[in-house]
């Protein structure tokens, strides 16, 4: 599958119980079509120790949230939009559909 976005990329949540949050992506796994941002989606963790120096306990963690709950934003203009595709000396570039801006 086809991802709108890549690690560290800046996006905002459209949908879900953490709309309107910005966030950077911190993992894009494109087999499941979901994204890790970093603040949004947190779970408690009840996790026991591994090692004898290591402490176990309850940790908050990030979950992957699905790529259509969130929208790529703009460095330029700072506003979420769509990402488009533009192809300049054989190379595919991802431009913002608002401003014509190159994202990456």
């Amino acid at each position: 599958m086809k991802m709108h976005v890549k690690a560290k990329d800046e996006v905002i949540v459209i949908s879900g119980k953490d709309k309107g949050v910005k966030g950077k992506v911190l993992a894009s796994l494109p087999k499941s079509g979901k994204v890790v941002v970093e603040g949004v989606a947190m779970v408690t963790k009840h996790q026991k120790s591994r090692a004898q120096g290591q402490p176990g306990g309850i940790i908050k963690k990030e979950a992957a949230i699905d790529a259509s709950n969130v929208m790529l934003v703009c460095q330029k203009c700072g506003k979420p939009s769509r990402s488009g595709v533009k192809v300049t000396d054989g190379k595919k570039i991802r431009t913002c559909k608002k401003c014509g801006e190159q994202i990456d």
